[in-house]
């Protein structure tokens, strides 16, 4: 089967847009700008409707797609977003109100390492999606946070600014290279790290980037 070909299948089946989130995926696809796309999203809406989540926490928003998805899997509860950059979270300020969203959305400027400090949880969902290098720090930042049946879930382990080939071979045992990039060694700690974790089992989903999804047992 051709890797094409499944993305393509993939991206066949995938949900729908709401028309916030064709609005901001348009505004993606103009700016170049990475998102987790609707195949992902849609996983990440059907989690956040397995669990029931009522609480999420998000390593990285950019300006709210992600952020949409887990909402429109939620009957209640509160999102909150973190994001460097003062402009891209104020266009989720913007564009997330504008949806049909049950949830309240908890706009944090600032790191997210930082920022989780600040909340006890727990968390019935949580997305690991900032600097790739950072993505182990932030799972040990928030594990002992998330809910007993809650997830953990880290994007772009498949595609992104990591060497693939790279990966394939550290999951055939191999160990990543001093020489690798900081990304290809970040997603191979984290991957690491959640495996590691007795008290979370973890299972590698092909959608969107590739998504890592870990469960709190």
């Amino acid at each position: 089967m051709d890797t094409d070909d499944l993305r393509r299948y993939l991206s066949g089946l995938a949900p729908d847009h709401d028309d916030v989130q064709a609005e901001m995926a348009d505004y993606a696809d103009r700016e170049g700008f990475p998102i987790v796309g609707p195949a992902a999203g849609g996983t990440l809406r059907v989690l956040a409707r397995l669990v029931d989540a009522e609480s999420v926490f998000e390593f990285g928003s950019g300006f709210g797609y992600s952020a949409s998805w887990w909402a429109r899997g939620m009957r209640a509860g509160r999102v909150v977003l973190t994001e460097i950059d003062p402009e891209e979270l104020d266009m989720g300020r913007e564009w997330l109100p504008a949806g049909d969203y049950a949830p309240s959305f908890d706009y944090r400027e600032g790191d997210a390492l930082s920022v989780v400090e600040e909340y006890d949880g727990p968390f019935d969902c949580v997305l690991v999606d900032h600097q790739k290098e950072r993505y182990a720090d932030g799972f040990h930042a928030v594990r002992e946070k998330v809910a007993p049946g809650g997830v953990v879930v880290a994007d772009n382990v498949v595609r992104g600014p990591a060497d693939f080939d790279t990966l394939v071979a550290y999951a055939e045992g191999e160990p990543v290279p001093d020489d690798a990039s900081a990304q290809t060694r970040g997603i191979a700690a984290y991957l690491d790290a959640v495996r590691a974790a007795p008290d979370f089992e973890t299972t590698i989903l092909p959608v969107g980037s590739g998504l890592a999804v870990s469960t709190r047992v």
